[in-house]
C-alpha cells in the first residue's frame, strides 16, 4: 500500500455506525477500508434464511428522532429502501400503545439498509482482525489469515470489549482515564430462537408483540411483517436474565422453554427452528459524546450504539459524527 494520504482510513465494523461513517467520507472523496469478520454487512441489522422462509433475527425496527437521521430515512424511503411497519406493538395483554413514533422496517429485510449503504464502499467480509499496533504514524491491522492492513487513521465500531481487546493484542497502550471509561461498558445479552411453522401465528398485527414479563422480551412474525411471503417465521428474543442464565444451556432446551412460554400466540407444528447468540445484543452504558476521538496517537475514534445512544439511529449519528471528526482531523 502506498504512503501517506493514499493510505485509507480503516474503519472495524460493517453495522450502522461503521457504513454510516464510510458514506460520508467516501462523498468527501476519502479512501476507505471497511473490515467485518462477518458474511454479509449490517452487524445485528441482520436476517437469516431458514427453510422456506427469512426472519430478521438481530434488530426488528428503528424509529427516527433526529432531523439530521430523518433526513436520511426519507431518502431511503424514495429509493424504496425502507418502510413504515407501524406505530407500536402490542404486548402481552392485548394493549396497544399510543402516541408513539413511527416504526420502520427494510422493505426486504432489516439488512436492506445496510446493504443499501454499502453500494460502491470498499469493503472486506469474513476478515476477522486479530490485532491493531501502531506504526510511526498509522496503523496496523492483523487479520486472522495473515492478512496486514495499513491505514492513516482508525475507526473501531465493534463493541467496546472487542475493540479494546484488538488494542490490546497489539499492545496500544490507552490513557487511563480513557480506557476505565470505556472498559466499564458492559452489553446484554440476547438468545434468539428462529421459527418455522406450518400455519399462520396469533400475533396481532403488524407482527409484532411485547412482553413485560417472563422469558421473552418480544416476538414477531415475519410473514405479517412482509419479509417472508412464502413461509410462516417467527422471531422470539429472549430476556437479558434469561439469555445470561441459560447462556450455555443446550439449545433444545432453550428452544422448547421458549416455546412453551409463547404456546399461547403459535397454534401450529414447529417445521425448524435455529437459535441464535447476541453476545453484545445492546449496550448496558452510554457515553455521552457521540464518538470518542483520543489525542496523541494515530487518529483513533470509537463509535457504535454505545456512544450517544443504544437504537439503531444513534449507530447511525455515531457514525456520522465519528466521520465529522476524522474530516477535520484530515482537513486540519
Amino acid at each position: 500500500m502506498n504512503e501517506g494520504k493514499t493510505d485509507p482510513i480503516l474503519i472495524i465494523g460493517a453495522g450502522m455506525a461503521g457504513l454510516s461513517a464510510a458514506r460520508l467520507l467516501r462523498d468527501a472523496n476519502l479512501p476507505v477500508l471497511v473490515l467485518d469478520k462477518g458474511r454479509g454487512v449490517g452487524g445485528r441489522m441482520a436476517t437469516r434464511r431458514i427453510g422456506h422462509g427469512r426472519v430478521d433475527h438481530g434488530a426488528q425496527f428503528f424509529t427516527v428522532r433526529d432531523r439530521q437521521f430523518a433526513q436520511r430515512v426519507a431518502e431511503w424511503q424514495e429509493a424504496g429502501v425502507v418502510s413504515q411497519w407501524g406505530q407500536g406493538f402490542a404486548d402481552a395483554k392485548g394493549s396497544l400503545p399510543s402516541g408513539e413514533y413511527f416504526r420502520y422496517r427494510g422493505v426486504d429485510a432489516m439488512t436492506s439498509v445496510p446493504k443499501h449503504l454499502a453500494e460502491g464502499l470498499n469493503i472486506r467480509l469474513q476478515t476477522r482482525i486479530t490485532a491493531v499496533s501502531k506504526e510511526s504514524n498509522h496503523w496496523l491491522l492483523r487479520s486472522q489469515s495473515g492478512e496486514t492492513f495499513r491505514g492513516r487513521a482508525l475507526l473501531l465500531t465493534s463493541p467496546v470489549p472487542q475493540s479494546l481487546e484488538l488494542l490490546k493484542a497489539g499492545h496500544v497502550s490507552l490513557p487511563t482515564d480513557i480506557r476505565r471509561e470505556l472498559e466499564r461498558i458492559e452489553y446484554e445479552p440476547c438468545l434468539a430462537l428462529l421459527t418455522v411453522f406450518a400455519g399462520a401465528s396469533q400475533i396481532p398485527a403488524p407482527g409484532g408483540l411485547r412482553f413485560s414479563e417472563g422469558p421473552i422480551a418480544w416476538m414477531a412474525d415475519n410473514y405479517l411483517k412482509g419479509i417472508s411471503p412464502d413461509a410462516h417465521t417467527v422471531t422470539i428474543h429472549a430476556t437479558p436474565d434469561f439469555s445470561r442464565h441459560h447462556w450455555q444451556t443446550d439449545e433444545k432446551v432453550v428452544a422448547r422453554k421458549l416455546l412453551e412460554a409463547a404456546v399461547r400466540w403459535l397454534h401450529s407444528e414447529v417445521l425448524e427452528w435455529q437459535i441464535h447468540r447476541w453476545r453484545y445484543s445492546q449496550p448496558l452504558t452510554i457515553i455521552s459524546e457521540q464518538a470518542l476521538l483520543l489525542s496523541g496517537l494515530p487518529s483513533l475514534v470509537f463509535a457504535g450504539d454505545a456512544f450517544g445512544g443504544s437504537r439503531i439511529e444513534g449507530a447511525a449519528l455515531s457514525g456520522y459524527a465519528a466521520a465529522r471528526i476524522l474530516l477535520a482531523k484530515m482537513n486540519g
